[in-house]
Order: C-alpha cells, then structure tokens, then sequence
C-alpha cells in the first residue's frame, strides 16, 4: 500500500480514536451523574438502571472498537497496515475504506464471523 494512502487511513484512525475517547468518557460521566441521583419512586430507579446498563454497553462498544483502532495505529506504525492479520494478503481498499480499523480480508472475516477462525 502506497504511503499517501496509508497516511490518508491514519488521519481517519486518529480522528476516530479521538471520536471514541470522548465518548467513553462521556459514558462514564453519564453513568456516574446517573448513580448520584436520589430516586425514591419505583418508576425513576427501574429508568435509571436501564439507563446506566444502556450506558454501559455503550461504552463497553465504544471501548471494543477503540482497541482496534489502536491496534491498528499500531499496524501503521510497524509497517504490518492493510495486511490480513489471519492469511497475510493484502485487505481489500473497499474494506479499509468502510472500515479502517479492519484487521481481515472480506474471506478471514466472514470466516471468523462463523467462529471458524
């Protein structure tokens, strides 16, 4: 993969782990504002862990996708970017392009979505 293009998937990782980590700590600020509230009814307590547990998958999704990006600020960094992490060859533009933080080709993935891989 030519330099331009890596540097081009770079500025997007980069942009997108800043993304993530402002939403997980918004997450967490949340959740924590949601604990601080003295709730007496029945009602508010039940809304109120509903909203901590939706809080909390959230982040825990947020906090999922931002490990990948860095794993693959990583693969930037030690020159491994847009190779298939399972079969090695290269991972299709369209992919990167959709997803830069994808880590297989569209076969490996499909494979690992199977739990094949």
């Amino acid at each position: 993969m030519d330099k331009k293009k890596v540097e081009l998937y770079r500025k997007e990782l980069l942009a997108k782990q800043e993304e993530l980590l402002h939403a997980v700590s918004k997450s967490e600020q949340d959740g924590r504002e949601a604990d601080e509230e003295a709730t007496q009814d029945i009602a508010d307590k039940a809304a109120n862990s509903y909203t901590k547990e939706f809080l909390f998958h959230r982040s825990d999704e947020n906090r999922r996708v931002l490990q990948l990006v860095n794993e693959a600020l990583e693969r930037i960094r030690i020159g491994a970017y847009g190779r298939c992490a399972a079969c090695g060859v290269e991972v299709q533009t369209k992919r990167l392009e959709a997803i830069p933080w994808a880590r297989h080709c569209f076969e490996c993935q499909d494979k690992q979505d199977q739990g094949l891989l």
